[in-house]
């Protein structure tokens, strides 16, 4: 965590691909609500490393013995993230994958390059889609769009991204945490109070439908998690090939 003049920057540090856990995210959200009590008008969320966020590690982290209480605590967090009171810009490079399109998408704004890949890879787990993009997707894509990417699983590249309103800045490969302090510190220029006032009014519609989908994917991952499919899924993602699904 660091501060560039009204702007904060929050940095995961878990190369090559990120993966969070609760603390991880737990930490994200107590720092960017420090930094936002503390008088910054904008965040930047980054990482280190190849990827921006691979989502949850299903080989080291898991959900545990209980997945009900282990997704709400780590979707409680992802709620804090997208109820904070100042814009949030993520830097996208490399792959922001499933959890870590959620992610993503908890930010007000996305800077991606024509590297960047956005997978919302559940189909390909065996699983129904969460941390919220149940409504975030499709508010930012739409909801055919936002259907398409989560029942084919197939990779959205950033320029495509772009087109489709998912990336709101494309830059060139290697400068997307740069764009993205750019970006902040152009919204950092406008009056703070103003800016947290429309934020809380522009993102009102999403933060009242959020608890309810939240709910609803934690009730179907759960249910998901215990079929073969989701044992089918994960084999192969853990060993890259691609699966092979039976519906059980």
């Amino acid at each position: 965590m660091r501060v560039d003049g009204h702007v904060g920057v929050l940095e995961i540090h878990r190369p090559p691909h990120n993966h969070f856990s609760l603390d991880v995210l737990t930490e994200l959200a107590d720092t960017a609500e420090d930094l936002a009590a503390d008088g910054c008008r904008a965040l930047v969320l980054c990482s280190e490393g190849k990827n921006f966020c691979a989502g949850v590690d299903f080989a080291a982290e898991g959900v545990g013995d209980s997945p009900v209480h282990t997704l709400s605590a780590i979707y409680g967090q992802g709620l804090r993230l997208y109820s904070l009171p100042i814009p949030l810009i993520a830097a996208v490079q490399g792959a922001a994958v499933g959890g870590g399109l959620g992610l993503a998408c908890s930010a007000d704004f996305r800077v991606a390059s024509p590297a960047t890949r956005f997978h919302a890879n559940f189909g390909f787990l065996g699983l129904h889609q969460g941390f919220g993009l149940t409504v975030s997707l499709p508010r930012l894509v739409g909801t055919q769009k936002a259907a398409e990417m989560f029942y084919t699983a197939r990779r959205v590249p950033g320029r495509e991204a772009h087109a489709i309103g998912l990336a709101d800045r494309l830059v060139a490969d290697g400068a997307v945490r740069e764009g993205a302090l750019e970006y902040a510190h152009g919204i950092a220029e406008s009056a703070p109070l103003a800016v947290r006032s429309m934020k809380a009014t522009m993102r009102a519609d999403l933060l009242a439908a959020l608890p309810a989908a939240l709910d609803r994917e934690i009730v179907e991952q759960t249910r998901l998690l215990a079929t073969k499919d989701n044992e089918t899924g994960v084999s192969a993602s853990l060993n890259r090939v691609k699966p092979t699904f039976v519906g059980e």
